[in-house]
Order: C-alpha cells, then structure tokens, then sequence
C-alpha cells in the first residue's frame, strides 16, 4: 500500500468521494448527467492529486 493512503486527508477526501458517488445515485436524470457528473470528476481529481501534494 501506498504511503499516501495512510494520510487523514486522502482518507477524507477517499470518504467523500464515496459520499459524492451515493448522493448523486438519487439525483434525477437531468442533474445525474450533469451536476453529477461534474462533482464526481472533481472530487476524483482531488483524490489523484493529492499523493503529488504530498
């Protein structure tokens, strides 16, 4: 495992990501496809840049 993965902030930002993905499961079709999708990438950007950060 990654030492990256053992870091509180990249645990969170693991648990929101998470958070994102059940939230916009009840989203209606329009905000699924774009809201939805829009918060997804992001909070998957953060999620892959933060092993650069650290």
């Amino acid at each position: 495992m990654a030492q990256y993965e053992h870091l509180p902030i990249y645990k969170k930002a693991y648990d929101l990501t998470l958070y994102f993905e059940q939230i916009v499961r009840n989203f209606s079709r329009y905000h699924k496809y774009t809201v939805g999708t829009e918060l997804r990438q992001h909070s998957r950007e953060a999620l892959r840049l933060l092993p650069r950060g650290n």
